[in-house]
């Protein structure tokens, strides 16, 4: 548990500095200090909280924002009152919600207590093309298909650094004492080797780790926008469980239980675990595999020396390479003849380059590519002539060699791979695939592949196992820099918009292929008209593991859009994009997609031009928020759902749009069911209605389900059977089947038979839908619903100790698998109870 303590203390640090310097502070410090003085070790907090305002005072006053000496002070604090109160964590995020909503974000977001927080499609080229593999997912059947090898291959020469490298591996494939678990931390400046070194590493070691290797990239989730101290972490656990055995049954939603998920599917396990660009240690804490033998490899920037002393991890630096090994890295990449022919020059720029590996790449790269020849004396003549060479060879803060380097090489691209490059720079997210970078740049797919070849050549884009394409946080910085100063004005946001319309025509896509019946309000025909459906093609990636592959752009994407006042787009790319959410709940996320495409909705409406324009973003918002009402109630925010379900009846009453009328009831009245349970069947009625109205036969059957399942529970049997009956056909015999649906009606008939005394039928019924959810897709929870139901039924009924066993361990593995952790052990209690 240290390592998600000290994520959350230092995450709470974070957002109680942000309260402390801020206006609100002298009317917050008492409920802050009566916060730590209930506990033990509260002791002295008050004049801590007024020396930590008058120290960051007196640094603002001096021009110094470094508020480290404080953060540290206060995250420490906090460790100790987190382990000593479990409970606190929560506690606290609800205190700092309410009193620093701005600065406490992260910190809430990461303890998982919830917060309130014109498009034109015309001449906007759109790729249907995916140009990326997407392995398809395991079937609940056959689970883990085998091993995960995800470390990238060093593809170039590797003559440096060979002994070091042998010291590595040999350790590797050392198990240590009593199996214990490797840690190795390779650090140094950026660009000076480190991932090629742990890359080579894992390459030389992979027959030592028989269940696979692992690899996470801290910079590329760092791409991500609004990050919190710790949720790179909690995505990290996510990454991995989804790769390891089990990982097609769900992900927990908080950090703590993904951790706990994380150690559990290692402990027997043998595996090597990269992590490329680590920043705080608490990443690597959390992410250290259970099980003996199993090793991890570590880059980072810094020491992280406290993994040293408190983990036993050991430290190897990798340093800049000496003037033999930088001019043998030279005469790798441009040949011995180009090196011999002027030996002072080439050392010379060794020395320019500081020896950094990157460097060295991108000035030989020139040097290989370069049209005219240049030479080695006339490239090193370049850099020194360079104003800001000395500046960019300083530690963090300032700009690295590497930006010096990425400055001569950008001016040497042609005019076409130079404008993709800086583009490039203005992507939301680092990695991409070839239609994207397309769409980028306005070229057809054929002509970004020809410039995307350019920049990789220049070692200016890497192209990853899988087919897409990364900018190096360093590249994109200096790529995003140029486009500020070269591009028009109005270019980023006309390069969202391309971008976004892509993702959108995409998303849409992916929906209709996982289903073609379901409410869509945004009219996409014409988008959808212009654009190929990779996802019908034959071999076609998988929609929903498209989908889940590319959320973090997609996402990153939905936020450029709203915040480049693209509403528009904005809604309807949250409204396709909504579908990944329904198969794989990712309540966070689900809910801030739905929170920005309300908010882009609304402003839509404001900002229309047409009454058409008007009800269509109208009729867009209620939809959204009536789905949000949905991730609230999963996340316990009850009123809030309540309160987005009563604005999504008014809006959508003033559409004139029957269907979505209905699905708002129906929406509507499965939020009733844990507020109002009484007043859920008249919501459910109205639905029935409004889809009968309307022909809508499939919002017909759903209504009708869930009023034959509220009636059931009111007392009202008979009529309840005969509705439940009436959705089950209408499920089974439709030109789309759901069988999905269909199953969970069988359920519902089972409980009703058991309310009508009809215990042998209610075990039949029961029996049937359990196996029919098991087959179906995405039916995990409603199968666990189903057995617990068989369960109570069976052991009432006497004479069924095994079915009852078996119905509750199952239903106990899946709750765990996907997160219920509780109630998971609230089962495996019970099994307990029965072999007593």
């Amino acid at each position: 548990m240290e390592a998600e303590l000290a994520a959350l203390a230092a995450s709470g640090a974070t957002a109680l500095v942000g309260l402390i310097v801020s206006e609100a502070f002298e009317r917050a410090k008492s409920r802050v200090t009566r916060f730590f003085g209930s506990r033990a070790s509260g002791e002295g907090a008050e004049e801590e909280l007024q020396s930590a305002r008058a120290e960051l005072d007196r640094a603002r006053l001096g021009g110094d924002a470094d508020a480290s000496a404080v953060h540290g002070r206060l995250r420490r604090r906090l460790e100790e009152v987190f382990r000593e109160d479990p409970g606190a964590a929560r506690e606290l995020a609800g205190l700092l919600s309410e009193l620093a909503p701005d600065t406490s974000r992260g910190f809430v977001s990461l303890v998982g207590v919830g917060v309130n927080h014109g498009l034109v499609l015309e001449g906007s080229p759109v790729h249907g093309d995916i140009h990326f593999h997407v392995p398809p997912g395991a079937s609940p059947a056959t689970g883990w298909t085998s091993p995960p090898d995800q470390v990238p291959v060093f593809n170039g020469p590797f003559s440096n650094r060979t002994a070091e490298l042998a010291a590595l591996v040999a350790r590797h494939g050392d198990t240590g004492e009593g199996g214990s678990v490797r840690v190795d931390v390779l650090y140094g400046l950026p660009g000076v080797g480190k991932s090629a070194m742990a890359w080579r590493c894992a390459e030389r070691t992979r027959g030592r780790f028989p269940d696979g290797q692992l690899y996470v990239d801290f910079a590329a989730l760092r791409d991500q926008a609004a990050p919190a101290t710790g949720g790179d972490v909690s995505e990290a656990l996510a990454m991995c469980l989804r790769a390891l055995p089990g990982g097609h049954l769900g992900i927990p939603d908080s950090l703590l239980d993904r951790a706990n998920l994380y150690r559990s599917r290692t402990a027997g396990l043998r595996i090597l675990l990269v992590l490329d660009d680590v920043s705080q240690a608490a990443q690597v804490r959390a992410l250290v595999p259970k099980g003996p033998g199993s090793a991890v490899l570590v880059t980072s920037q810094g020491g992280m020396g406290e993994l040293a002393v408190h983990d036993g991890a050991r430290m190897v630096p990798v340093r800049p390479l000496d003037e033999h090994h930088g001019l043998r890295l030279l005469t790798d990449w441009c040949g011995a003849e180009a090196v011999e022919a002027d030996q002072e020059a080439a050392k010379h720029l060794v020395r320019l380059c500081g020896g950094l590996p990157v460097a060295l790449r991108v000035a030989a790269a020139r040097l290989v590519t370069d049209e005219h020849a240049m030479s080695i004396a006339e490239l090193a003549a370049e850099l020194d002539d360079e104003a800001n060479r000395l500046a960019g060879l300083a530690l963090d803060g300032e700009e690295s060699s590497v930006s010096a380097v990425l400055g001569a090489s950008y001016r040497m691209l042609p005019p076409d791979a130079a404008r993709l490059y800086r583009l490039l720079g203005w992507l939301p997210f680092g990695r991409f695939d070839l239609g994207v970078a397309a769409v980028a740049v306005g070229a057809d797919t054929r002509g970004a592949q020809r410039l995307l070849r350019v920049l990789a050549k220049a070692s200016l884009v890497e192209r990853a196992r899988d087919g897409r394409y990364r900018m190096h946080d360093l590249v994109r910085l200096h790529a995003r820099e140029r486009a500020a100063e070269e591009e028009p004005h109005t270019e980023e946001a006309a390069l969202t918009e391309r971008v976004g319309t892509h993702y959108l025509a995409l998303t849409a896509f992916a929906d209709l292929a996982l289903r073609r019946e379901r409410l869509r309000i945004a009219d996409l025909t014409d988008l959808l008209h212009r654009a190929t459906d990779p996802f019908a093609a034959p071999g076609g990636p998988p929609p929903l593991e498209w989908l889940d592959t590319e959320r973090t752009a997609v996402l990153a994407v939905l936020r450029a859009a709203v915040r480049q006042e693209l509403y528009a787009l904005a809604w309807r790319l949250a409204e396709a994009f909504s579908v990944l959410f329904l198969y794989r709940r990712y309540l966070r996320a689900w809910a801030e997609t739905l929170e920005l495409g309300i908010e882009a909705a609304a402003a839509a409406t404001a900002g229309a031009g047409t009454a058409g324009e008007v009800e269509e973003a109208t009729a867009g918002e209620a939809r959204l928020r009536s789905l949000l009402s949905r991730p609230l109630l999963d996340l316990g925010e009850t009123g809030r759902a309540r309160d987005q379900l009563r604005r999504a009846v008014a809006l959508a009453e003033t559409t004139g749009r029957l269907t979505l009328r209905a699905s708002v009831q129906e929406f509507l009245g499965r939020c009733l069911e844990v507020v109002e349970p009484s007043e859920a069947a008249a919501a459910y009625r109205c639905s029935l209605e409004l889809n009968e109205r309307a022909g809508e036969t499939r919002g017909a059957a759903l209504a009708t389900f869930f009023l034959g399942r509220a009636l059931d529970a009111r007392g009202d049997h008979a009529e309840a059977m005969v509705l439940l009956r009436r959705a089950r056909q209408d499920f089974e015999h439709r030109a789309e089947p759901d069988r999905r649906m269909a199953a969970r009606a069988r359920a519902a008939i089972g409980v009703a038979h058991d309310h009508l005394g009809d215990t042998g039928q209610a075990i039949h019924e029961l029996r049937e839908a359990v196996r029919e959810l098991r087959a179906a897709a995405d039916g995990m929870q409603y199968e666990a619903r189903a057995r617990v139901q068989l369960a109570d039924i069976a052991e009432r009924a006497g004479g069924h100790d095994d079915l009852v066993r078996e119905c509750l361990e199952r239903a106990a593995d899946i709750h765990e698998a996907l997160g219920d952790v509780g109630l998971a052990e609230t089962l495996r209690r019970r099994l307990g109870d029965l072999d007593r």
